[in-house]
Parts: C-alpha cells; sequence; structure tokens
C-alpha cells in the first residue's frame, strides 16, 4: 500500500526496516536535526529546521510560508511507488501537519474534512501545529477548510510521543 508514514524520531530507524520508504521528510528544531540515515538518498531527505511554535517566539524558528512551499515541492517530487516517512520530535504536532497538507494537496480541494477525519481516525494523539496548517491553507488557497477541518477534530489525546501511522493516499 502507497502511503504517508507519521513517525517520532526514535523510531525512524524501525520504520525505515519495517516499510522502506523512498523518501524522507525530517522536521526538527535546528539543533536537533539529523543526518540522512543510511538507506535513504540524501536528495530524498527533505530537512525543515523548525520549531514547534503557533507563532512568532524571541529566538525560535517557527514554521514559514517557505517551509510549506518547500514541503509541497518535495511531496510532488515523490512519486508514491513507495511510501514516504514524515517525522518531527514525537510524530503528534509538526510531522501531522506536513502529511496532512501533502495528503489534502493531492486530494484536491474539498475533502479537508474527510481527510481531517481519516487522521483522527489513524491517529488519535495527532494534533497538526496550527501555524503550519494555517500557512499550508493560505498556499493552496483553501479558503480557511483546512483550518476548520483540523479544529473540527479537536487536540486529540495527549502523549508524550506518538505511535507510526500509516496514511494511506487513498483516503
Amino acid at each position: 500500500m502507497t502511503c504517508i508514514l507519521v513517525s517520532p524520531l526514535s523510531a525512524i530507524e524501525r520504520a525505515i526496516d519495517a516499510y522502506q520508504p523512498s523518501h524522507l521528510i525530517t522536521l526538527l528544531s535546528p539543533e536537533d536535526m539529523i543526518t540522512t540515515p543510511a538507506h535513504i538518498a540524501a536528495e530524498r531527505h527533505l530537512k525543515l529546521a523548525l520549531n514547534d511554535v503557533v507563532e512568532e517566539m524571541p529566538d525560535m524558528n517557527p514554521p514559514t510560508r517557505d517551509h510549506i512551499l518547500r514541503l509541497l515541492e518535495f511531496g510532488r517530487d515523490w512519486r508514491a511507488q513507495a511510501p514516504l516517512l514524515v517525522h518531527c520530535w514525537a510524530g503528534v504536532s509538526r510531522s501531522m501537519a506536513a502529511a496532512y497538507t501533502l495528503l489534502c494537496e493531492r486530494a484536491g480541494p474539498g475533502r479537508e474534512f474527510e481527510i481531517a477525519r481519516a487522521l483522527r481516525r489513524r491517529a488519535p494523539h495527532a494534533y497538526p501545529n496550527p501555524l503550519m496548517i494555517r500557512l499550508a491553507d493560505t498556499v493552496l488557497q483553501r479558503d480557511g477548510q483546512m483550518v476548520a477541518a483540523v479544529a473540527s477534530i479537536g487536540r486529540g489525546e495527549i502523549v508524550l510521543e506518538g505511535s507510526c501511522v500509516l496514511l494511506p493516499l487513498a483516503i
């Protein structure tokens, strides 16, 4: 099954071994950025250095429009012949926002709520980063639908770290 796989940092090696992804997206704070794992080609690893914050804060690197544009461009280059692995520190906020954004772009307008509900079913712990969702909504010209859809699924279960979650492209 072709899918987007979301994982916490602590599980990426196990996820790579188990699912053999062709592409990897890392969303970590600059000081925590990782090197490309051995089984992933460097050109198939997108590293987005950003903090998990929802607004401008001193000494932080918030998500920006440029991060979203780079995410979408990278996602368009993924041919979906093998899974795409997306991870952040806990697999709850930044990585879930990135996966949701990629799924919304692939599905096209009008499916934001359906995708958000499917995300919640598969990941009870998901809490997509609200700033990333707002930025993606603007970039993808969804007129607030992505923001409203993610708000409609609520905060989710509070966990220190999420589990690996498979999100099929055909939601």
